[in-house]
């Protein structure tokens, strides 16, 4: 039997690195395809030169032409400060880039994951955030880019199930954290620790009391592994139900990396969620699902990550 070839695009990304990691440990090939636009070679760097790893330098929203068993797609920016830069180019990446990949598992019969995300969810009316809840987002708001975006490329995965048979999976990710995340990723965690590392005012939007759950990227990617392993196409929920005020994150990464860092407040983004958790009964039910790795357990490694990572300018 041939060993199965998995396309990972947004491969050399914090999430698509670590997912490539997993896939060839388990025996796959893998083909990481990435713009390079938010993602890095670095990511990949321990895995250039292997047989059975292949890089590919394209950008999802031209069509592309590769030979796989297995479609995860992951391309687009995440975080909030990456995705509100282009706006246009985030609807275009989620729309266009979607459908050039469910267009390619359609032609060769791959199996194909999308990575979507909490932000479908919205602002949410019901806590915790079950995969049945329809949402409430803000289509003409800022960050409407990524949260309708993804909204849209869910709805071309069922349709292509529907209309073409295409084998669908899809994954609701919630906020993700470890190494490999971005100096500049922008998103609450690494802005803290990087904040912390260097002694800086560790800025809080609001009054902190927002809440959101947080996953080690290890536990994501067990997740993700066992939803393209099953034959539910989902959406489900992916991601850890610990719940935490960002005030309490905050005093968590202080405490660990000893830093000297003040909390500043400043006001909260326009349609930022006010609480964010998943339920993940449908994950634990159907997948065997369960993210182990404590927020403190989570936050050791990823510090000493980027403790290296801002080293030089330290």
């Amino acid at each position: 039997m041939s060993t199965r070839t998995a396309l990972v695009t947004g491969g050399a990304g914090f999430v698509g690195s670590h997912l490539c990691d997993r896939l060839l440990t388990e025996g796959l090939k893998v083909v990481a395809m990435d713009d390079l636009s938010t993602g890095s070679r670095a990511n990949l760097t321990h895995l250039m030169g292997r047989k059975d790893f292949r890089f590919v330098l394209q950008d999802v929203t031209n069509p592309f032409e590769i030979q796989a068993d297995w479609i995860f797609h992951l391309a687009c920016p995440a975080s909030p400060v990456h995705y509100q830069k282009n706006p246009i180019k985030t609807v275009v990446t989620n729309v266009v880039g979607t459908l050039n990949g469910l267009s390619l598992a359609s032609r060769t019969g791959a199996r194909f994951l999308l990575a979507s995300t909490s932000e479908v969810y919205g602002d949410p009316d019901v806590h915790p955030q079950p995969e049945t809840y329809k949402g409430s987002v803000n289509p003409t708001g800022p960050r409407a880019c990524y949260d309708e975006g993804k909204r849209c490329a869910e709805t071309l995965c069922f349709d292509h199930y529907r209309e073409a048979a295409v084998d669908i999976r899809v994954a609701r990710i919630f906020n993700t954290y470890g190494p490999r995340m971005a100096v500049d990723d922008g998103r609450v965690v690494s802005n803290f620790i990087v904040q912390a590392l260097q002694n800086e005012d560790i800025t809080i939007y609001g009054d902190g009391q927002q809440t959101r759950s947080f996953c080690y990227v290890d536990n994501l990617v067990d997740g993700l592994w066992r939803l393209m392993n099953r034959d539910d196409i989902g959406p489900i929920n992916i991601g850890n139900p610990g719940e935490f005020t960002i005030r309490e994150l905050a005093e968590q990464v202080i405490a660990l990396t000893k830093s000297n860092s003040k909390l500043v407040t400043r006001p909260l983004p326009m349609d930022d969620p006010k609480q964010r958790r998943p339920d993940i009964s449908k994950a634990k039910r159907v997948l065997g699902f369960d993210p182990t790795i404590s927020l403190a357990q989570g936050l050791l490694p990823t510090i000493e990550y980027f403790r290296k990572a801002i080293q030089p300018a330290m």
